[in-house]
């Protein structure tokens, strides 16, 4: 079977699935989602020998460190991963959810019912955690899903792939509501993006590379994220511990991940006090740090930021520094380099954040906090399916009311237009 024969088979299968999928019942959907965590669990062992498989494929052609990371599976990311599925199974169901009735003059009754968007396909990079967080997401909210890794982690997609679709027949229900694509060809993502008539939409998540492409080759709806420069902004009502804390963590907690800290804007009154702090923490922890002129006057020995930097998204101990003026500027800076994923303020001043959260239109605008909060589980989402940074259909963190849609219902009682 050639691959485009094989693509076609699996959309097939998954858009027939997709239509049971569509039809069952909450508690047999979380039933589904508790028996499999309980399956990942089990066979712990068997997941963890194939993801050694890809770690050390990856180990031989000298993967950044960050990217294993973002590989490895351990015993707690395995239980990770089991939890995620019993936190998006004891979420609210919003399929069926009936909203905004309305009566209208001639008796008939308008609204407006959540219904599955069909089938879902996810091309992401990496990470095989997103192999069941995305599963779990997408069976939830009555979809079915084609799910296809990178070469890098494809022993373990495989793996936690395998185990979930034999519980979907175990339960009797149809194991085309989720598979895992098993070539490693990359013609297969180009004959996938083809198939319009029977996948409803595509979610890329990884660099900013694959997601052109998939953009670019699709004749799918595409949910795109190019990448998250994710900015903090300093300002002079700021509590300076307080602001140190957030941005040692935004930028180091997890530096290889989209809602991690690129570039710290510390406004001019405070940069003598809160800079030389910042760096002496930064530093600690192993952050190379780039700096505006302004910035290199206080601190001699930065490296000096170019135009590039505030473009920059690192994914590593790599942070750029500007001093502003006020938050005007600050804002000015944010509008002009945002990717539009995560920007936070750190102030005490209450009337200057709520302009913030008025005037900045990225997805996720945060107070006082750090921006790895930008991220569905910890908004309460359960495990996110991604993060959309264009408006359309859905912005920011995506849960399961993102892998739905909404049709019109009109109750009547013999009506008829005139």
């Amino acid at each position: 079977m050639s691959i485009s024969e094989e693509m076609l088979t699996l959309a097939v299968a998954a858009k027939q699935a997709s239509r049971q999928m569509a039809d069952l019942s909450s508690a047999t959907k979380d039933e589904l989602l508790l028996n499999m965590a309980t399956a990942l669990e089990d066979r712990s062992a068997h997941i963890k020998a194939e993801n050694e498989r890809d770690l050390s494929v990856a180990r031989k052609n000298k993967m950044a460190a960050a990217m294993v990371d973002r590989l490895t599976l351990t015993a707690d990311r395995i239980k990770s991963m089991a939890d995620g599925l019993r936190e998006v199974a004891a979420l609210p169901d919003p399929v069926g959810e009936i909203s905004a009735m309305w009566l209208r003059p001639n008796g008939i009754q308008v609204g407006r019912q959540r219904i599955p968007l069909g089938v879902i396909g996810i091309i992401y990079e990496s990470r095989p955690n997103v192999t069941a967080d995305a599963a779990g997401l997408c069976l939830k909210s009555g979809n079915a899903v084609i799910l296809r890794g990178g070469s890098e982690a494809i022993y373990s997609n495989c793996a936690i792939g395998e185990i979930l679709q034999q519980v979907l027949g175990e339960m009797g229900l149809p194991q085309g509501a989720l598979q895992v694509i098993t070539t490693s060809d990359r013609s297969a993502v180009t004959e996938l993006l083809q198939l319009d008539e029977h996948i409803d939409l595509i979610i890329p998540r990884g660099g900013e590379g694959l997601i052109r492409f998939v953009s670019e080759t699709s004749r799918i709806p595409v949910i795109k994220h190019y990448k998250g420069v994710c900015h903090t902004y300093v300002d002079a009502a700021a509590d300076l511990p307080m602001a140190e804390r957030i941005c040692l963590n935004a930028k180091v907690q997890r530096p290889g991940v989209c809602n991690a800290m690129e570039t710290l804007l510390i406004h001019r009154a405070i940069a003598a006090d809160f800079l030389p702090q910042i760096v002496t923490a930064m530093r600690e922890s192993g952050v190379e740090l780039r700096g505006c002129e302004e910035a290199q006057k206080i601190i001699k020995d930065l490296i000096p930021a170019t135009e590039d930097d505030w473009h920059a998204e690192y994914l590593e101990l790599i942070l750029a520094i500007r001093i502003v003026d006020d938050y005007e500027q600050a804002r000015v800076h944010i509008e002009t380099y945002s990717s539009l994923h995560t920007e936070v303020i750190v102030t005490n001043d209450y009337r200057l954040s709520q302009r913030f959260l008025r005037e900045i239109n990225s997805s996720v605008v945060m107070i006082n906090a750090s921006s790895r909060f930008s991220d569905g589980n910890q908004l309460g989402l359960g495990a996110e399916i991604g993060i959309s940074t264009s408006k359309l259909h859905s912005f920011g963190p995506m849960g399961l009311e993102d892998l739905t849609t909404r049709k019109f219902i009109v109750l009547g009682d013999g009506q008829v237009r005139e």
